[in-house]
């Protein structure tokens, strides 16, 4: 009967050994909680204004017509508040002298995480618990992974999406349908 035992438990130890590590490599793919002790600094400028050329005489004629060359202006702005993580910083919509528009995120200091995104949206930014999840309720753009959880950064708006249609960008965890944090856009 011992001898039985012996038998049937060490398939039955190595199979639950197998198991176990499985789980356990599954389970730090999924939650990677290195990353919570890991920074990613960014520090972009603002894209710049493109340069003038030296001016041909009949470019210096209309010059003077023309108007000033146009500056990147902002167009609304808000202030980070922490969602699942804490979270602050600025954020700026600004429209490029090109007529491109960018979400810009200034200072930021999130957690680092799986699966960040910028989302620009129209959900209203919800303080506490109530506005970890109701960015994905609504209409949203997702600009990008997330470049660092700190510093400056830049993320396009693509042609096609109307800047006025969107109230508010979030740090959004696509992982676990989660805002890290999220800022309201207020009209300037």
């Amino acid at each position: 009967m011992c001898a039985l035992r012996a038998v049937v438990g060490r398939p039955l130890v190595s199979a639950v050994a197998v198991v176990a590590v499985v789980a356990a490599g599954v389970g730090l793919y999924w939650f990677q909680p290195w990353k919570l002790w890991q920074d990613e600094t960014v520090r972009e400028s603002l894209p710049p204004v493109p340069s003038a050329s030296a001016p041909s005489a009949a470019d210096r004629e209309t010059a003077s017509a023309s108007p000033a060359q146009p500056r990147p202006r902002t167009l609304a702005n808000g202030d980070l508040i922490s969602h699942e993580h804490a979270t602050s910083g600025t954020v700026r919509l600004i429209r490029l002298a090109d007529g491109s528009h960018v979400v810009r995120l200034e200072d930021l200091d999130t957690s680092n995480g799986p699966d960040l995104h910028v989302w620009l949206t129209d959900a209203p930014v919800k303080e506490g618990r109530a506005g970890w999840g109701v960015f994905d309720d609504g209409e949203y753009v997702s600009l990008g992974r997330l470049k660092g959880n700190k510093g400056d950064q830049n993320y396009a708006l693509p042609a096609d999406v109307d800047p006025d249609a969107f109230t508010s960008v979030s740090i959004w965890c696509d992982r676990f349908d989660v805002s890290f944090g999220a800022a309201e856009l207020e009209r300037v």
